[in-house]
């Protein structure tokens, strides 16, 4: 599997038989590289997985699904959206929900926090509950995309579903989980083998570098993989 980080919780995951963007916010997020296209990132792709529909993580689906043909999958609000802006190739799903596509599988897990769009002004348009992803291959490594979430008990059924050894967790606190809760999450409930840290330096409201992620991780900082947007890695 070789992840790219785009920024932000933005991911592209290649693979064998796929090609996957996860929350792919790429026009109008700050940390994406200029050196970087929406279409350079976007080619190839042939799946579409969505945390939630907050317009910092839906970002430029539409776009990219149109052009590519994308299967996109999410909660079913989401997708019923997706479809109803004209792109008819959705995996609506629910929270605790599986479904194999193909070439993988897809869960969705619960997540603390919110989910709606700004897009169309005020008042916002309800995108259902918040979701975490969990992405299973044959051959690869289990991976969990934790979306924006606070910590929550639960993460141990998670770790016992599904045992992740990728996780892409949230770290920029104000919206997520800040640097303490994090390391706690990871630490406590998880048996990862590789932790790429995300959600943080997009926005100066937000934490704007992973060094207290590191610091508190203590003993196991060394699973995790601080990767400067646009940055690449095999698991």
């Amino acid at each position: 599997m070789k992840i790219t980080y785009l920024g932000h919780a933005a991911c592209r995951l290649d693979i064998p038989g796929a090609a996957i963007l996860i929350d792919p916010f790429l026009s109008g997020n700050p940390s994406f590289p200029e050196t970087l296209s929406v279409d350079g990132v976007s080619e190839g792709v042939t799946h579409i997985l969505l945390t939630h529909g907050h317009d910092d993580h839906i970002g430029d689906t539409l776009e990219i699904a149109r052009k590519t043909g994308a299967q996109v999958t999410a909660n079913f609000e989401i997708a019923m959206w997706v479809q109803s802006q004209g792109h008819e190739n959705i995996n609506p799903m629910g929270c605790g929900g599986s479904v194999d596509v193909g070439p993988f599988t897809v869960s969705l897990t619960q997540a603390h926090h919110t989910s709606s769009s700004l897009a169309g002004g005020w008042p916002p348009v309800y995108m259902g509950q918040p979701n975490g992803l969990i992405v299973r291959a044959e051959g690869q490594p289990t991976l969990y995309h934790m979306g924006d979430t606070d910590l929550f008990g639960d993460m141990a059924l998670i770790e016992e579903l599904y045992a992740p050894k990728v996780g892409i967790v949230p770290i920029g606190d104000r919206f997520t989980m800040g640097a303490k809760t994090a390391a706690i999450a990871c630490k406590r409930f998880f048996d990862f083998k590789t932790i790429l840290p995300c959600h943080y330096g997009t926005f100066p409201i937000l934490d704007q570098s992973a060094d207290g992620f590191l610091a508190e991780m203590g003993a196991d900082a060394s699973k995790v993989k601080v990767t400067a947007p646009g940055g690449s890695f095999e698991v």
